[in-house]
């Protein structure tokens, strides 16, 4: 009897286990197939509700967002090939550092603790003159771009280089890369210059960026010569527009910051630059209830900030409006968030396409842990990301539907390769400037 049970059990597992297949198989075939589903984490969407999906999910073909939703109901409609298990995990938005200078990480910490113009036009520009060469840039942007993905940056505007026609032309339409034409500033740029660089962008519909009333003598110098403000001479001058993307905007009054909403201008909050330069304070409360876009940005990453973390210009950007204000309730947890999600890609122009996980949105996402001593307990999502979690907490970076880094290991860049060569340019440039 115990040989005819034992016969019996081994011809009805494999029975079983080919109707269970066969049935899931039944369930999957009715399934719509995508390409990855992360499933399980907390999902803060940044979308116009504002909606939080506790045990959410984020469905990705290609580089797009198809769906986000309960994991029930996702699980219920999708099948994946790769799937990317968030649970105990924060899913947000890739953050977006909307002004920086990559290939200046090679610069990192060559003078700091001057002015900005003594910063610039002593240090800076003569090492920038001996040593930008295309290896320069292409070394120095792969060591931001490492830095930037382990802080859970997704988008970087970087205003490194005044972009040629031909350049333009290489990029026109790449998914990933923005080709855009950056004059420095009014105070670096002539009349013709700025114009020139205006309408060569419009011609290819490419974005503008520059650098706006980020210092006290540049107010100065053009009132002097231009008989108004930076923001009033530009304006003047037919540059501003839907397509600019305005870096500092700190010494604007009422009647600049009507026009930078009126021209829908982008303007980009740097906090850590601004105040390692004294330079002063945006005025971001105002700037936002006029209506301009703000986004945040690093700046640097040389003199005038000397990291690429995103997160800690959330927290500076709200704690620098609490002590100017003298007022606690000045710039939330909720509006610094913001800015590095939603906000920073309306001040880029871009928030169709980024800042936030909906359908139709490019899929780029983090996943930010919370088992570190900073990450619990949480009460609100917003202030602890704005306030207790580090960019050290990403653990894993998805741009444009593509895993960049998985558990805090990259998997796009060389990272020892990227600092063994920047140490090496470390020589060159010290040497250079003897």
């Amino acid at each position: 009897m115990r040989s005819f049970h034992s016969w019996l059990v081994v011809v009805l597992v494999p029975i079983f286990y080919f109707l269970f297949s066969a049935c899931l198989h039944a369930q999957n075939a009715k399934k719509e197939k995508v390409d990855m589903l992360v499933a399980g984490g907390t999902v803060v969407t940044m979308n116009a509700e504002r909606r939080i999906i506790e045990d959410g999910a984020v469905a990705v073909n290609g580089d797009a967002i198809v769906a986000v939703g309960s994991r029930a109901n996702m699980e219920s409609k999708y099948v994946a090939a790769q799937s990317i298990n968030a649970s105990g995990k924060l899913v947000l938005p890739g953050f977006i550092n909307g002004h920086t200078h990559v290939p200046m990480t090679l610069l990192r910490g060559l003078r700091d603790d001057v002015t900005l113009d003594e910063w610039l036009r002593k240090y800076i520009f003569p090492a920038e003159a001996k040593n930008v060469t295309e290896e320069f840039v292409r070394w120095g942007t792969r060591l931001a771009a490492a830095e930037q993905i382990r802080g859970g940056v997704t988008k970087s505007n970087s205003a490194m280089l005044e972009y040629t026609e031909k350049f333009l032309k290489r990029w026109q339409g790449d998914a990933l890369i923005h080709a855009a034409v950056a004059p420095h500033s009014i105070y670096t740029c002539s009349q013709k210059t700025l114009q020139d660089a205006a309408a060569l962008a419009r011609k290819y519909g490419a974005p503008i960026l520059i650098h706006v009333a980020e210092m006290k003598k540049e107010l100065d110098d053009s009132r002097a010569k231009n008989g108004t403000t930076p923001v009033q001479y530009l304006d003047k001058l037919g540059i501003l527009g839907p397509d600019i993307v305005a870096a500092h905007c700190i010494f604007v009054d009422q009647a600049d910051r009507k026009i930078l909403a009126q021209r829908q201008v982008g303007c980009v909050h740097n906090p850590s630059s601004n105040m390692m330069l004294a330079s002063g304070v945006a005025p971001v409360i105002e700037e936002r209830a006029a209506g301009v876009a703000v986004g945040l940005g690093t700046d640097g990453p040389a003199g005038s900030n000397n990291d690429l973390d995103l997160m800690e210009e959330m927290d500076l950007a709200a704690k620098l409006q609490k002590i100017t204000k003298m007022d606690p309730q000045a710039l939330g947890a909720k509006a610094v968030v913001e800015m590095a999600t939603i906000e920073g890609a309306r001040a880029l122009h871009m928030e169709k396409e980024i800042g936030s996980l909906e359908a139709g949105r490019k899929a780029d996402l983090i996943l930010v842990g919370l088992g570190a001593p900073n990450a619990v307990p949480m009460y609100d999502i917003y202030a602890q990301l704005a306030y207790a979690l580090k960019g050290s907490d990403v653990e894993t970076v998805i741009i444009g539907g593509r895993v960049v880094m998985r558990d805090k290991k990259l998997l796009t860049v060389d990272e020892p390769a990227v600092i063994a060569k920047a140490k090496e340019f470390k020589n060159k440039i010290e040497a250079s400037l003897k």
